[in-house]
């Protein structure tokens, strides 16, 4: 079992900048790939960006690429989403998600435990 436990959402203003951070509890934090999803109101949850056990591989959304960056820090049994250049359309719940597995991957299906979100708002 793990815990997720997401925080650092808020308000900010278009342009801005945000991190998320992600902290797990429980079973051995590297032994897990990671990843993070939105959903915004009236809207499927949609994957943003994801990362392999070691942090060596990413993925991201067409939507998101060179705008947001995944990380993970094992030691501290954290992953981490820096937003910037914030959007409206960025606006959404953000949730982190971890998978019994080594590899990332896009497919919220693939994912056995999620944290319980956070909001991010950003304003025009």
């Amino acid at each position: 079992q793990v815990q997720l436990v997401e925080s650092g959402g808020g308000l900010v203003q278009a342009g801005g900048s945000l991190r998320l951070s992600c902290a797990a509890s429980g079973r051995t934090f590297s032994r897990y790939a990671m990843g993070w999803f939105r959903q915004a109101p009236g809207k499927e949850r949609e994957f943003v960006a994801a990362i392999n056990w070691t942090g060596g591989s990413t993925y991201y959304a067409d939507s998101v690429k060179g705008r947001f960056t995944i990380s993970r820090d094992n030691a501290k049994n954290t992953m981490y989403l820096q937003m910037n250049s914030l959007k409206p359309e960025d606006t959404a719940v953000y949730y982190c998600a971890a998978r019994g597995g080594l590899g990332a991957r896009r497919d919220s299906g693939e994912y056995d435990y999620w944290g319980q979100g956070t909001q991010v708002t950003v304003s025009s």
